[in-house]
């Protein structure tokens, strides 16, 4: 069988493992309130709303690593928005419409204030989580203190006019609701740009620096969860005709967070179930055993936490994933779920795209760093042309690395100015650096460990070919200069490993094939050929050699190989404690009794003088 054969079995098993999971979903709504009790049927309506409320915590929390408490509060401002609508200005279909189309953009513009106060530059995750804790408590005290007493303080809004459904009807669309925004939710995580959100997860500065506006796309996700929270709690006060504080309080919004915690953060399917199970059974045991069902609940969560610190959905789906990986196998033919990625060159030579011709592509002016009384660099005053490879040399603390993060990040420098092909950097972030052309890797390999070889590679052409939302594909183009390096180090054969199993010298040629997949103009590597056997740095000085003179690439290059240094370098700028002190050609640097005298000992001269 053909490797296009495999992929597109295993593509077709996955797709009918999805819809059958879906299908079976829709029977038992269906089903439900013809076999339940009229209690259970009323409480899984608001189980499912619930679910549907936890499911974005879940994308939130277990893929993008945004610890939320808030939405609990988006809940609550859709119910609100449906219980002040129908109470004091009446039930209809225009103002049943305006009351979602309210809830859904105060949600919203909430979540988009708490994105612009938490996912600032250098913001830690830290902030969302205390400033979502926050939230559901003024929420809360707006709704106790509003002067009108508009909704009802304490006592909450109760008995509005709302849609005359059944209670069958509401079950069919409360279970609907989950149905679908579940599948829309495997649809999303598993599509291409669901890798994005796990990269963020896993190192979010390096997605910065790979062009990936990770503000945005977080402040976007949470709005997105907002809305969706927003309209769950608004069919909650549909059906229920009561709001209170207590649904936007805090206690709720922690009850999510265990909700995902005991079901499995980052499964989806986990925590949906968990909250239906664990609200159910909440119900039932507040009811029989008014005064212990906390403890019992507790007992379990704590019990989970220490046993099973994945939540039960690992356990759950090893189970399923024999049941089923059975039966598919001998639908489909297949026990392979994962596409295999096919890589192949750009049809075009797009490394020159956006590249201003003319322009001096990086210029310096009176640069410096300070780290409070200790200045990192001191007025540093740097031009690197196109087609031309600037070796940085000096000895540990001379300012190198320094050097390249105030070059990449805007927010770094502490005094003057730097150009990136003609336009001043200012006071901007790594992705928008990125924007301008400047790739950069890193003195210890910047990668993400839970992806795989081929979803590093496709990240890394975010910025160039944004990643579909609700679809995955197989194949991925990439520049010439990186299958160079994937084919001459074996990598082209490990698409499917994860980073995490990789050696460190393949790590290494991973992320130099990460940066020039983005197709910069401007390239900063910190000792990119650390770990690499001499082959292969043979083999990277060729390839940078030939970025530079046949694509005119300006290379900034930290690098303590001084033979691969002098084989490849137009020039060498040596730094010593924070000042530029010699900026020349290889030779001039070589012979230069003043760079000999600031490094340790007859040992490092000697290998100078072999250089």
């Amino acid at each position: 069988m053909s490797e296009v054969e495999r992929e597109e079995r295993a593509a077709r098993r996955k797709f009918f493992i999805f819809l059958l999971i879906v299908a079976i979903a829709v029977a038992l709504v269906a089903i439900g309130p013809k076999v339940l009790d009229r209690y259970t049927v009323n409480i899984l309506i608001r189980s499912f709303l619930y679910a549907v409320a936890v499911l974005t915590v879940d994308v939130l929390w277990g893929y993008t690593g945004i610890l939320s408490f808030g939405q609990s509060a988006f809940f609550g401002i859709g119910a609100y928005a449906a219980g002040l609508m129908f109470t004091h200005i009446g039930f209809g279909p225009g103002e049943a419409l305006a009351a979602i189309v309210l809830g859904i953009g105060v949600a919203m513009a909430a979540a988009w204030l708490v994105g612009w106060i938490s996912f600032w530059q250098r913001a830690t995750p830290f902030y969302v989580a205390v400033i979502t804790l926050v939230l559901p408590i003024i929420v809360v005290q707006l709704l106790y203190s509003n002067p009108q007493k508009l909704t009802g303080s304490s006592s909450g809004l109760v008995g509005f006019s709302s849609f005359p459904l059944s209670v069958e009807g509401w079950f069919w669309i409360a279970g609907g609701l989950a149905i679908v925004f579940t599948a829309i939710a495997w649809q999303f995580v598993n599509s291409n740009f669901g890798k994005v959100l796990m990269a963020i997860r896993e190192n979010e500065d390096r997605c910065r620096y790979l062009g990936i506006n990770t503000t945005r796309i977080k402040t976007g996700l949470l709005m997105a969860g907002a809305a969706i929270a927003a309209i769950a709690g608004y069919c909650y006060a549909g059906f229920t005709v009561v709001v209170a504080p207590e649904i936007a309080g805090f206690v709720f919004g922690t009850e999510l967070v265990i909700y995902t915690a005991l079901g499995g953060r980052g499964t989806l399917i986990g925590p949906v179930i968990g909250a239906i199970i664990i609200d159910l059974t909440s119900a039932y045991l507040s009811g029989n055993l008014p005064f212990v069902w906390k403890l019992i609940v507790g007992s379990i969560f704590v019990a989970v936490i220490v046993l099973l610190p994945q939540g039960v959905a690992p356990i759950i789906a090893r189970g399923a994933r024999t049941i089923m990986g059975r039966f598919t196998a001998g639908v489909l033919g297949t026990k392979s779920s994962t596409p295999v990625q096919r890589l192949k060159p750009l049809e075009r030579d797009a490394s020159q795209v956006g590249f201003p011709m003319g322009a001096v592509p990086l210029r310096i002016e009176g640069l410096s760093r300070s780290y409070g009384s200790l200045r990192a660099l001191s007025d540093i005053n740097l031009e690197a042309q196109g087609s031309e490879i600037v070796s940085i040399v000096g000895p540990n603390g001379a300012g190198k690395t320094t050097l390249m993060r105030c070059i990449s990040n805007g927010f770094e420098p502490t005094g003057g100015r730097v150009w990136v092909n003609g336009a001043e950097v200012g006071r901007i972030s790594p992705h928008s650096v990125a924007e301008l052309g400047v790739g950069r890797s890193f003195q210890n390999t910047s990668l993400f460990a839970s992806l795989t070889v081929g979803e590093c590679l496709r990240l890394a052409r975010y910025r160039l070919e944004r990643p579909s939302m609700f679809s995955y594909r197989t194949d991925l183009g990439l520049p010439e200069a990186t299958l160079r390096i994937l084919n001459a180090t074996g990598l082209d054969a490990k698409l499917q490993d994860k980073v995490i199993n990789l050696s460190h010298g393949l790590k290494r040629a991973l992320e130099l094939s990460v940066v020039l997949a983005t197709e910069p103009t401007i390239l900063l590597l910190d000792e990119p050929t650390a770990g690499l056997t001499k082959t292969e740095r043979i083999l990277i000085g060729e390839i940078l050699v030939d970025l530079s003179e046949r694509d005119g690439l300006c290379i900034l290059l930290i690098e303590h190989d001084l033979d691969f240094v002098r084989s490849i370098s137009s020039r060498i700028v040596v730094l010593h404690q924070g000042e530029l002190l010699l900026d020349g050609t290889v030779d001039e640097v070589v012979n230069s009794d003043l760079v000999r005298a600031i490094y340790s000992g007859e040992q490092l001269t000697k290998d100078t003088e072999d250089v």
